[in-house]
């Protein structure tokens, strides 16, 4: 089993959360530092920066190592990687991250202040 942060499409009630159905361990929120960005707004990217103080929020879930692999990961864009991050709570996690190199092209937008993927769409006056 693999603990997993998911912050955008694959929670609850998100498109891609039967992916990830059934194995839900609760809300959960990053450490204080890092930044999110939204990749096309079709999906969000975490990016450790040890220079900010801002969290992000999200679910935590504990899914079979093999469907991580043979059903998450497939779908997952080329802009993201799969990372370390680290829980408000001082635990490890399995995220999707900004993949390297991706910040220096400069095409994804910073939503950090928003906090969320939901509370982002709900700017885009879209729900997640």
């Amino acid at each position: 089993m693999a603990r997993i942060f998911f912050n955008g499409q694959a929670m609850t009630g998100g498109p891609f959360h039967a992916k990830v159905h059934g194995h839900l361990i609760g809300p959960a929120a990053t450490a204080p530092g890092y930044r999110f960005f939204s990749v096309r707004d079709e999906c969000p990217a975490l990016l450790a920066d040890p220079g900010v103080d801002t969290a992000v929020e999200g679910e935590l879930y504990d899914l079979p190592l093999e469907r991580l692999r043979d059903v998450v990961l497939p779908g997952e864009p080329l802009e993201l990687e799969l990372g370390v991050i680290e829980l408000a709570d001082g635990t490890p996690a399995l995220s999707m991250v900004l993949a390297r190199g991706q910040l220096e092209r400069g095409v994804h937008r910073e939503i950090t202040e928003h906090g969320g993927w939901r509370a982002y769409l709900a700017t885009l006056g879209r729900e997640a």
